[in-house]
Parts: structure tokens; C-alpha cells; sequence
């Protein structure tokens, strides 16, 4: 069975986030797992509330999955901040800006990225 580490925000409303993207590989045959970059308070109404991961815990959190179950494909998902960015990107996972909320990322980690993709 094939293996994707989706790198994501948890969404307690389970609407976007890992969670959703766990059902999504389960849905198709694939083993799910996860390395969480932050934690979310949200509903289907909106987001009150958001507490990030530090990029230590989720670079930790790659390495203990890929180490061990290996990893077929990688989702990335909410990456709060530039110091997650580069924890991702560091450990070899792709990495792609998206905010349809606006609530997850911030400029200046959106320039961060640019500046360290190639050319």
C-alpha cells in the first residue's frame, strides 16, 4: 500500500487540514500520515483561533514518519511561518503557498518562499 505524509494544520472542525487529507488517502488506498504544524479552533463559520507548532517539533514529526514507514508522496498544507517553510523545504518536502482563508500565512513568509525557490 502506497504511503503520503500530509504536513498540515489540524482543523477541529474536520473540514480542510490533516484531517481531511487523511480521509482523502484513505478514500484511495493509501496509508495516511501526518506531521501537525499547527493546531486550529475552527468550524465551518471560520477560524477563533490558531497555535503553530515549533519548526522543531515538525521537523521531528517528518523524520520519526519517513524514518520509520517511509513516504510514497508528500501533501503540504498550512505552514504557518517562515520557520516552518524552511523546516519543510530543509527535510526535502515540497513546498506551495496557498491561503483561500487569508488566516495561515503572512506576507512576509510568502516572500521568504519566493526567495528560496529557484529560478
Amino acid at each position: 500500500m502506497p504511503t503520503a505524509l500530509t504536513i498540515a494544520g489540524s482543523d477541529s472542525g474536520a473540514g480542510a487540514g490533516i484531517q481531511a487529507d487523511l480521509k482523502t488517502f484513505a478514500a484511495h488506498g493509501v496509508y495516511g500520515t501526518s506531521a501537525v504544524t499547527a493546531l486550529t479552533a475552527q468550524n465551518t463559520v471560520g477560524v477563533s483561533a490558531i497555535h503553530v507548532v515549533p519548526d522543531d517539533i515538525v521537523a521531528a514529526q517528518i523524520e520519526a514518519v519517513v524514518s520509520d514507514l517511509g513516504c510514497d508522496a508528500v501533501k503540504t498544507g498550512m505552514l504557518a511561518n517562515s520557520t516552518i517553510v524552511a523546516a519543510v523545504a530543509a527535510a526535502g518536502a515540497p513546498v506551495v503557498c496557498e491561503t483561500p482563508g487569508g488566516a495561515a500565512g503572512q506576507g512576509a513568509d510568502i516572500t521568504f518562499l519566493r526567495d528560496r525557490l529557484p529560478a
